[in-house]
Parts: C-alpha cells; structure tokens; sequence
C-alpha cells in the first residue's frame, strides 16, 4: 500500500486538504496528516484539523508521496519550514512523488524541485521571473514526471483523483470516482 504525507500549516486551504485526504484515503492510500507543530491546525477558512501526528513524529519513516494543500499563509508556513524542503529534495531524489496544489507550488520551486519541469499554480503563485527554470502552464492539472501540481480549490478533486491513478492506477482512481457519483 502506497504511503503519503499530507503536511498542515496554519491558514492551510480546508477544501484542498481535505479532499485529498478523504479520496487518498477512500482509495485504501496510507495518509499520515501532520501538522508542523503539535496539536490542531487551524485552516485559511477557521476550520480546526487534529492532525495525525507532529512533523517531526511522521518524519521518522518514509513516504511514497507528499502532498502539499495550498491556501494562504499556509504554503508560505510550509515554504519557510526547512524540515518541508528537506523532505521535499529528498524525495525527489530518490524518485518519488511531490505533489501540490494552490499556492503551495511555489514551495516546489523554492526546493528546486520545479526546476525544468512544467507545473502549474494558483495565478501568480509561481512568478516566471523569480522562476525562470519552471515552465508555468495555465492548466487546471499537470504532471510531469514525479511532480503534480494543480490550481487551486476548484481543481481539488482532479488534482486528488489523478494522485490515486498515479499511485493505485487507474483502475482504483475510477472505482472511487463512481462512488463520487460526479458527471462528466
């Protein structure tokens, strides 16, 4: 079964994380939620979260993905989190997946992780001139390679869905959007 890290920051966007959570997890994909500090995170929208466990406590073992939810502060708290970049170049190095939606592509590309790659973002979340090694796309959705990013929390069920197919294949990623009962 495939593992995935869900990191909360303070002024995380509710929608974002909570849909992949819920999807991942209907999907039978391992999801560790952890906050950056201890006890509840509150989101951009006053929701209050109780994470699974502390960072420090997830970061003890490995991960197949990372999946970073947008919002505001919270993809700035997670981009100034040294621990988040650590783990973001780290798997990326060892070829797994990071993914992020909103403004938390941003957090991609401060780690480097962005670097040659296409991504997307919430509008003006990556700034060409401060990235000029990123290929900014204005797509709904886009992978490349290892890496997923999406736009923001209209495209939260897409962005979560393709995260399924990618890991459980596409199989398990129609299996849970039939019981969404979605129209396409």
């Amino acid at each position: 079964m495939a593992a995935v890290l869900v990191p909360l920051a303070p002024g995380f966007e509710e929608l974002e994380a909570v849909t992949v959570i819920d999807l991942l997890r209907r999907a039978q994909i391992e999801v560790t939620v952890a906050g950056l500090a201890p006890g509840p995170v509150k989101g951009s929208r006053g929701t209050v979260i109780q994470p699974d466990a502390a960072l420090d406590e997830a970061l003890r073992r490995d991960y197949d993905m990372v999946v970073l939810p947008g919002g505001q502060p919270g993809a700035t708290n997670l981009e100034n989190d040294p621990r988040i970049l650590d783990l973001l170049r780290r798997l990326a190095a060892q070829n797994k997946y990071t993914a992020a939606i909103c403004a938390a592509p941003k957090v991609l590309a401060v780690a480097g992780v962005l670097d040659g790659k296409r991504a997307t973002s919430f509008p003006g979340s990556l700034d060409p001139a401060k990235f000029p090694r990123v290929q900014v796309e204005k797509l709904a959705l886009v992978a490349d390679g290892k890496v997923v990013t999406s736009r923001g929390p209209g495209t939260a069920m897409d962005f979560a869905l393709e995260l399924i197919s990618l890991l459980a294949g596409k199989d398990k990623r129609d299996q849970v959007e039939a019981g969404l009962q979605r129209e396409r």
